[in-house]
């Protein structure tokens, strides 16, 4: 299958401002953007945190502006800045030069890199493309650590079921399927990040046991058809909080989820939502400001 053309420009709009302020922003454009064509992300910068939403539409300029005024006052609306992003390159940017990232024995980098992946070492690599995901995020790394120790505990990794919720690039399916080599299937809401998270799985020579789909949530009859032992959603809190017990009941008995995407003052509320649907806290990992959770059934 042919991947989509991608639009011309991605538009990015982005908001220093204190930490709680910056975390009701982006809760709140996760909910009121569509998910299909827009990404939110939070992260530290300097003394404040920023909230960026990326899209696509013009229009939604519009829309983010009012709501940052709502929600944080005209005033400091003024500070939104917005700019654009050619088509192709802004992520081969962010790539060259960063150093190889690794979780054990998993080692994420880009084509730059190649040669410093050691022959006992899963190595990943990361084509440049429009999606979110090159594994040197605090909560890619967090994941990746997560899945390393469960991997190592696995009495029989060959036979573990496993789903990748907001795959993105495709990092975390395209590690499981390499290190247990097993069939591991990857959704997420946007077709373009699906294009990229296939072309990945065969650069990485994974194409056969990667399965990739454009899925909203978790309700399409692929995802819900099965049980899961290992579930990954490397999300926001927000929509983690609200598919707290559709995930849990995508679990088998005795299964994990790998949660992330969280930052510290948002990791109890979530813990909580989730023992609510039976789960318990097996680990926590925090890394760079930002906090990686496996739960169990």
């Amino acid at each position: 299958m042919n991947a989509p053309t991608p639009p011309a420009e991605t538009f990015v709009a982005c908001l220093a401002a204190e930490r709680p302020l910056a975390e009701r922003l982006a809760d709140a454009l996760s909910d009121m953007l569509d998910p299909q064509t827009c990404a939110v992300s939070l992260f530290e910068s300097g003394e404040h945190w920023a909230v960026e939403a990326a899209f696509h539409d013009p229009d939604d300029r519009n829309v983010i502006s009012s709501l940052v005024a709502r929600i944080a006052g005209p005033e400091r609306s003024r500070a939104l800045t917005f700019s654009s992003i050619a088509k192709r390159d802004w992520v081969a940017a962010s790539l060259e030069g960063l150093a190889p990232v690794r979780a054990g024995r998993i080692v994420v980098h880009g084509s730059h890199d190649r040669a410093r992946v050691r022959p006992n070492e899963i190595g990943i690599e990361i084509e440049a493309a429009l999606a979110f995901g090159t594994g040197h995020h605090g909560t890619t790394r967090g994941c990746l650590l997560a899945f390393e120790r469960l991997r190592k505990a696995a009495p029989h990794p060959q036979r573990l079921r496993i789903l990748d919720v907001g795959t993105g690039t495709g990092v975390l399916a395209i590690a499981a399927a390499r290190a247990l080599r097993v069939r591991v299937l990857a959704s997420d809401i946007d077709p373009q990040a699906v294009a990229v998270a296939r072309d990945n799985a065969r650069l990485n020579r994974v194409a056969t046991l990667l399965r990739a789909v454009t899925a909203g949530g978790i309700e399409a009859a692929v995802i819900r058809n099965t049980r899961y032992n290992l579930i990954f959603a490397n999300i926001l809190e927000a929509p983690l909080r609200r598919m707290s017990a559709g995930l849990s009941a995508l679990l088998a008995p005795g299964g994990r989820l790998i949660l992330s995407g969280l930052l510290a003052v948002q990791a109890a509320g979530v813990i909580a939502a989730y023992r609510r649907q039976g789960l318990r806290l097996q680990a926590r990992l925090d890394l760079d400001g930002w906090v990686t959770l496996t739960m169990r059934r």
